[in-house]
């Protein structure tokens, strides 16, 4: 791999503020930062054997600094980092400059050629009525496996055979995901989706077809439910996007 962070310098290079860095919360399940009134959110991700690269308070630092921690091998920090680029990227404003608004129901496939595709989904992700009838096969590959699932270390086997592979965002976090875009290189569409996803055009020249996630429109409710550690889907409190090649 000629530069395993080439990734995530994309996603640095495209924050342009000067802003800082408000009200962190890292939950049980969702990491939350709030940027110039704006609510990033983050799937919190375990493994924190290695030290943080940041030992101040991030809420004094700008946004632009504290964002490096997506680098970071500390993968709490590293939640954190990304719900606080999400802050930036994943905003209502942008939404109607992309015009990528998409319905949650078909989100992350539509328009797609479902029919008697293999697909691979890295992460228990949602499988909709539609690629369950027309798929071929779906794997799930899942670092956790439940019944019917393989183990992520299938990856490297399964993923160069699938027709469309769609990855979870939380695969930037926990640096997973420049080698699945390496596994992907034969599928004829690669899709990151999910609340960590951010709406960064510049990832689309990283071999990923398809960004979809969500920004959160309903702050406060969203605040109290990465707060309480419940369980549920975010997508209540937030409306869905699509960014394409």
């Amino acid at each position: 791999m000629s530069d395993f962070f080439n990734l995530y310098n994309k996603i640095l290079d495209s924050i342009d503020t000067e802003a800082y860095v408000e009200n962190l919360y890292a939950g049980p399940r969702w990491s939350i930062a709030k940027c110039e009134g704006n609510l990033g959110l983050a799937m919190s991700t375990e493994g924190s054997t290695i030290a943080p690269m940041f030992h101040k308070r991030a809420d004094i630092m700008q946004l632009s600094e504290f964002s490096k921690g997506i680098m970071s091998w500390n993968f709490p920090e590293a939640s954190l980092a990304m719900a606080a680029c999400n802050a930036f990227f994943n905003r209502p404003e942008r939404m109607a400059e992309f015009k990528c608004y998409e319905p949650y129901e078909n989100y992350c496939t539509r328009g797609l050629k479902l029919s008697g595709a293999v697909i691979g989904l890295v992460g228990h992700l949602t499988i909709t009525e539609e690629m369950q009838t027309k798929a071929e096969k779906i794997y799930i590959l899942e670092k956790s496996p439940q019944d019917g699932d393989y183990p992520d270390s299938a990856c490297d086997y399964i993923l160069p055979k699938c027709d469309i592979v769609i990855i979870t965002g939380s695969s930037i976090i926990n640096k997973t995901l420049p080698h699945l875009l390496q596994l992907c290189e034969n599928a004829t569409s690669t899709i990151l989706t999910g609340p960590t996803v951010p709406m960064c055009p510049a990832l689309l020249d990283c071999g990923i077809d398809r960004l979809a996630g969500m920004i959160v429109t309903k702050q406060e409710e969203m605040e109290v439910h990465a707060t309480s550690g419940a369980f549920g889907s975010p997508y209540p409190y937030g409306t869905t996007f699509l960014l394409e090649k």
